[in-house]
């Protein structure tokens, strides 16, 4: 193998590919990535066993050939190479691997290329098509609120599936952890009973998520119920699916919430966040009470003291007095954007529901804590 390559070219399909090998394999070959060189393209391949990524590039190839070398640390090495160099690749045998770049020169040990697992990309039963910044966009709004619990496995991913409302088809998003959710819907074309519902693993999210904020057009989803396929410009992202039953998340959210406040969401995010000041991780609980057209938070802690703020709001329903994490408050606001936002309570005990007008298919709920 004989190639030349600019730097920021392969530096960036690099950074996808070696994010998903993990730093310590009991597999030696799995630290690796696949490096093939053919018809002017270098293909990147690299795999964790329940996550898989290609990405293809345009490159000078003087020589085909294919090698296998440390992901990590052929990435370390291109990232501290200087911006704009021309960076040079040779294996001659497949055993040592070169980078010449300038007046650098380096040599990486190779494990064979047959060692390497195949990365099947398969035709799968379903296929979807959408917009990679709107989907990036339903991910970012829920992703927050994934498990990592890892006792609640089924919880630990987006559960991603197709359903009916109203005689419109939507694709909707879901995570929670047990004591938020957030849920999103997104309208599409697609017939729901071609969908097979399935859960995201987290780290496929995460690694979607870096795809999909890199570019900018139609990107193509095959699935069935084992496996989800990412088509992305010229990456493919293959993921296992989390085998387990989401919980029926219709059933949590609140259908009876009639006491409705509005309050600006700035003003409540920072006076939440001053008033959080005085909880600790053992104790993150902040009290509301509900008065007409205001809100009184309260924290306390038996070392640190105490911290209490009004806030004017738009309220005339029943005066209710509810405990919320705060941490949990403030990431559910920060993902909503509109300057006035709604929160629907029942009472001390139930569960809350965040929304925005902007965003009708937003809704985020929080269940109560005892204080």
């Amino acid at each position: 193998m004989k190639i030349s390559v600019e730097k920021s070219s392969i530096f960036k399909s690099l950074s996808y590919v070696q994010s998903i090998v993990e730093k310590k394999n009991t597999i030696p070959v799995l630290s690796n990535v696949l490096i093939q060189a053919k018809d002017n393209n270098l293909i990147l391949s690299a795999t964790d066993m329940d996550i898989s990524i290609t990405a293809q590039l345009n490159c000078n190839v003087i020589e085909e050939g294919f090698v296998t070398v440390s992901a990590h640390t052929l990435y370390d090495i291109i990232r501290k190479l200087p911006d704009g160099n021309e960076v040079e690749f040779i294996s001659n045998d497949g055993k040592i691997f070169s980078i010449r770049s300038g007046k650098s020169k380096f040599s990486l040990g190779c494990l064979p290329k047959e060692d390497f697992p195949i990365i099947e990309v398969d035709k799968l039963k379903s296929e979807i098509s959408i917009q990679s910044q709107e989907l990036l966009k339903l991910i970012e709004k829920t992703r927050f609120a994934i498990s990592n619990e890892e006792t609640r496995y089924f919880l630990n991913g987006i559960y991603f599936h197709m359903r009916e409302s109203g005689g419109n088809q939507y694709i909707s998003i879901v995570a929670t952890d047990g004591h938020r959710l957030a849920k999103i819907d997104y309208e599409s074309n697609n017939k729901p009973e071609d969908i097979p519902g399935v859960i995201i693993p987290k780290k496929t999210i995460n690694e979607l998520c870096k795809l999909l904020s890199d570019y900018n057009g139609t990107i193509k989803i095959d699935l069935d119920p084992n496996k989800i396929i990412f088509f992305i410009d010229k990456s493919v992202l293959i993921s296992k699916l989390i085998d387990g039953n989401f919980p029926d998340y219709q059933r949590v959210i609140p259908k009876d919430n009639k006491n409705i406040m509005t309050i600006n969401r700035n003003d409540f995010c920072m006076a939440v966040d001053r008033v959080s000041t005085i909880t600790n991780e053992k104790s993150p609980v902040i009290k509301f009470r509900l008065l007409k057209d205001l809100m009184n938070m309260t924290s306390a802690d038996s070392e640190n003291g105490l911290a209490t703020e009004d806030i004017i709001t738009e309220y005339s329903g029943e005066e209710i007095e509810i405990g919320f994490n705060s941490k949990y408050i403030l990431e559910m606001i920060n993902h909503l954007t509109d300057e006035k936002i709604k929160l629907s309570f029942n009472d001390s005990s139930s569960p809350v529901i965040a929304t925005e007008d902007s965003n009708q298919n937003l809704i985020y709920v929080l269940m109560p804590m005892r204080v």
